[in-house]
């Protein structure tokens, strides 16, 4: 292992101020991957962050064979409430915080390397990541970015054919994300369950000078952070629930202090909609089934809340964490509000969500093709043909489409200002579990070319695209079949 020469990377400035808490995990260099070749590069965001690397350089530093010049390979520890378990010391097990890039409007993002061989965390894994998990993620948490909820970023992403062993043999892979922190709540959970309360105020600093350094200033710091974290949750499962995507593990070490999409493991988009859905194989009792996920928040911030209770007064924990369930309701009746082409409230919209709802769990509606097709209907007349197609039995919605044109009878908008209201908050293209299953596939036998289409689709999933409708179709009937796992 050794560092880029300083004339490459020419004006990249990377620093790793967590690694200076040697206290909050290990220095471990990565190990390099056999064979690497690189498979993809987000060059915008690139861009965006000030990263102008050559191919060359993308293939060393994703493969852990280089380093930029600053970085400090830091293997972070923290533990975490696992499926409602709690263990006691996680950590990074096969990746590395490489560093802090500082981009050009002088933020700092983390670049971290996931597939980066083991660490003193790895417990008995192998610290590998293999390429189906790093291809679902970067394929995912760009979906998730351009439907405008709040992500880690992939940036890289490199493939070799060093064998790594799961439920069977597969091909290793390594990816390079970022987000402003990778900060968790079992971070804090670590120190406060290990005696160490002493080490929390430190990350709380840490968090404040480099996400809010405003709160700096006030002396209730902490408190205003905390209920930031409650407010940045509330609203990020919010929004979850109203795109129909269900994460899969939200154990707290997977819990974003930032409010992040963080972790993508065994997700999933709904095709059918089904407010019970388990996307992760190995939830049995379905703790985290797509309904389920507003309480699973709470009660994830609730262990949080209990990590700071020597550092913020129980009161005012008490008080942010009250906030959470209304915090999180305005926000998903508003976007709700929205994906059916209302502007404003009225006492009866509850009732018809929730009819509405009732419906499309009944007869099994797509979730995502409802919602952007009903943009279609008109004030009267006959129901539209691609809409009339997602309803095995139409006759039995004839009263709620007769509220529901009743309801947007009171509002100010024309038919034309309405469908384009709802199609620029209703994708037309998502990321359906079967169209990264295809992309994985043809990855696994050297062919990139459907993951370059669907990142093509998913960078612009409001608009029409035309000559790919096809990948705007309601899952095939084998889909319900495809096993998704933690594994994932």
């Amino acid at each position: 292992m050794k560092p880029f020469d300083e004339s490459q990377g020419d004006n990249v400035l990377i620093d790793n101020q967590y690694a200076r808490f040697e206290w909050a995990g290990s220095r471990v260099a990565p190990t390099s991957l056999d064979s690497a070749r690189l498979l993809l590069v987000n060059y915008d965001l690139a861009d965006e962050l000030g990263l102008s690397l050559s191919d060359q350089q993308w293939l060393e530093l994703t493969s852990g064979q280089q380093l930029l010049p600053g970085m400090v390979p830091f293997a972070q520890v923290y533990a975490g409430h696992q499926f409602g378990s709690f263990s006691p010391r996680l950590g990074d097990g096969r990746a590395l915080l490489l560093g802090e890039v500082i981009t050009p409007a002088g933020e700092r993002w983390d670049l971290h390397l996931k597939g980066a061989g083991k660490t003193p965390y790895s417990r008995f894994g192998d610290g590998r990541a293999v390429l189906r998990s790093s291809l679902r993620e970067y394929l995912a948490s760009e979906a998730m970015h351009h439907l405008g909820i709040p992500t880690t970023r992939a940036l890289s992403l490199v493939g070799s054919d060093e064998p790594v062993y799961r439920e069977q043999t597969e091909t290793g892979a390594a990816l390079l994300r970022t987000a402003p922190s990778h900060l968790r709540f079992g971070h804090f959970e670590y120190f406060y369950y290990s005696s160490q309360p002493e080490r929390i105020p430190g990350l709380l600093n840490y968090l404040i000078d480099t996400q809010w350094p405003e709160l700096a200033k006030s002396p209730q710091g902490y408190a205003e952070l905390f209920e930031r974290v409650v407010m940045r949750t509330a609203g990020l499962i919010a929004q979850w629930q109203a795109a129909g995507f269900c994460h899969g593990v939200m154990n707290t070490d997977n819990m974003s202090m930032l409010g992040l999409t963080l972790d993508y493991g065994p997700y999933g988009f709904l095709d059918a909609y089904d407010p019970d859905h388990i996307c992760n194989h190995s939830d049995h009792g379905g703790r985290y089934a797509y309904d389920q996920q507003p309480a699973v928040g709470l009660w994830n911030l609730q262990r949080l809340a209990q990590a700071l209770s020597g550092h913020i007064e129980l009161e005012t924990l008490q008080q942010s964490l009250g906030k959470y369930e209304h915090a999180l309701l305005s926000r998903y009746s508003e976007l709700m509000r929205q994906k059916l082409g209302l502007e404003q409230w009225r006492e009866e919209d509850p009732a018809l969500f929730r009819d509405m709802f009732s419906l499309m769990a009944e007869h099994k509606v797509d979730y995502s093709c409802w919602f952007r097709r009903l943009a279609l209907l008109e004030s009267e007349g006959e129901l539209p043909k691609s809409l009339l197609a997602l309803l095995p039995a139409p006759d039995a919605w004839q009263d709620w489409f007769a509220r529901y044109r009743a309801r947007l009878a009171q509002e100010n908008r024309t038919q034309a200002e309405r469908r384009a209201a709802m199609d620029a908050v209703n994708p037309k293209y998502v990321l359906r579990n079967h169209l990264a299953q295809r992309a994985i596939e043809q990855a696994e036998q050297g062919d990139m070319a459907e993951a370059d289409t669907l990142l093509q689709l998913l960078a612009a999933p409001f608009d029409e695209q035309p000559g790919f409708e096809h990948y705007a179709e309601p899952a095939p009937e084998w889909a319900a079949s495809l096993c998704i796992s933690c594994s994932s």
